[in-house]
């Protein structure tokens, strides 16, 4: 394979070797190129063999460039993998993009497993569309981390509930990249009667027996939505279910933290509210290795919040201002605003939970509350000056709830300005407090 230049930047080294619009890369320093793993690795030498295939005539020819190390040589693709994306292989029992209502965005209906966007983005992927050369590529590169959704070690059950007769023996790559010093994270979506209980206490000795190359495992809870019409049977985690999960990771975590220095293993923050349990501390969560899968991410909030709270000082403006939040956070930040409000004593600020009617009142993440239920449940209520909403409700580029409204749907909707602030808590605060009457 090869990829075809979409551009090259005026001025730019490849510019002042003719290079052109159309023409093809064909390798670098002769190493194939079929996509932006190979491109990335390889331009990082300092003299460069290129051959380009020409688009006026089909010849090849060889360029040599000298750069530095890190240099752009001015190369643009047509895409940023430089090739498709690729899809997801799988038809796991607790897939969210199955649950899915129509009539979304086209987009939220991909179902994205690829390696690349787990090196680029940090993308969670299960490994079941990867080939063996490819498992070599990586370790030939070093890339890490590489994030796994592992979610069972048992070869049975994990071609079970993925319903792919390939997943159980995919196991095996996550052997050779850990043998191969590789860092890896590690996802369990949990299901109640499934993969949990006696099948959790295999997984976490499996991946903590690949330790120190397995960086973390966070355990999470299925999500299920109202649209399961016709899926697989699954139940929701509740007060003991929950409490069990915490009790099986938290006994692993403890034994491995006598062993080894580190807990390795964590339940994300969703398991303790459905247990009823207090979350734990900061320093609990050791550097805080999987935030993206909900771990740790309300005591990071907690601590940053409260970091800046006792350094910026008291200054008797008055402030007022509502947040809108999922039903899960909505606590938390209710008593983080009754804490500020004893040191800015004229600060009005409102929590308003939303319940999640769009997906159904079982789904409580801030991260996937619509335009459509805001709108719904705010009008008529008392406002203030300003609506802060968590910058997680909006897609990547910040401008689309899930449901397609935008930011000034809501604010024409309610009439009142809307704030988008993010979902750290010093942003939160500042967010709040940026927020002065006249």
């Amino acid at each position: 394979m090869a990829v075809i230049i979409s551009n090259v930047a005026p001025g730019s080294l490849a510019a002042k070797k003719k290079i052109g619009a159309g023409d093809t890369l064909v390798s670098i320093n002769g190493n194939q190129i079929t996509d932006v793993l190979d491109y990335q690795f390889y331009i990082t030498e300092t003299v460069l063999r290129l051959v380009i295939k020409r688009k006026e005539d089909q010849h090849f020819c060889v360029l040599k460039i000298k750069k530095q190390q890190y240099e752009d040589i001015g190369l643009e693709f047509e895409t940023y993998l430089m090739d498709q994306q690729r899809t997801c292989t799988n038809s796991c029992i607790f897939c969210f993009v199955d649950q899915m209502p129509p009539g979304m965005r086209d987009s939220l209906y991909f179902k994205d497993d690829d390696a690349r966007l787990s090196f680029l983005f940090g993308n969670y992927i299960t490994l079941t569309n990867l080939k063996q050369s490819e498992i070599d590529r990586i370790i030939k590169m070093k890339i890490s981390p590489i994030n796994i959704s592992v979610h069972t070690t048992n070869p049975k059950l994990r071609c079970e509930m993925m319903h792919n007769r390939f997943a159980g023996e995919k196991l095996d790559y996550v052997r050779q990249l850990s043998k191969a010093g590789i860092t890896i994270n590690c996802q369990l979506v949990l299901c109640p009667g499934i993969n949990d209980g006696e099948e959790l206490k295999r997984t976490l000795s499996d991946l903590g027996s690949l330790y120190p190359n397995i960086q973390s495992v966070a355990c999470v809870p299925v999500g299920l939505t109202k649209y399961r019409e016709g899926l697989y049977p699954l139940e929701r985690y509740h007060r003991e279910t929950a409490r069990e999960v915490i009790r099986i990771v938290g006994d692993f975590a403890e034994d491995f933290y006598q062993k080894h220095g580190t807990r390795l293993a964590y339940a994300s923050d969703e398991f303790y509210i459905r247990a009823e349990l207090p979350l734990p501390q900061d320093d609990f969560y050791e550097d805080f290795a999987q935030l993206e899968n909900g771990v740790g991410v309300i005591a990071m909030l907690r601590t940053d919040f409260r970091d800046l709270m006792r350094e910026l000082p008291e200054d008797g403006k008055a402030r007022n201002v509502s947040i809108a939040t999922g039903t899960d956070a909505a606590p938390f930040l209710a008593e983080l605003v009754d804490e500020a409000k004893k040191k800015w004593h004229n600060l009005t600020c409102r929590i308003y939970p939303i319940r999640n009617d769009f997906f159904g009142e079982t789904i409580t993440v801030a991260g996937l509350v619509t335009a459509q239920d805001i709108i719904k449940q705010l009008q008529g209520k008392e406002l203030g000056d300003v609506l802060i909403l968590p910058n997680c409700m909006l897609r990547h580029e910040q401008d689309k709830f899930l449901d397609d409204y935008t930011v000034a749907d809501v604010e024409q909707a309610l009439a009142v300005r809307v704030k988008v602030t993010g979902t750290e808590g010093d942003e939160f605060l500042r967010g709040i407090l940026e927020e002065v009457s006249e």
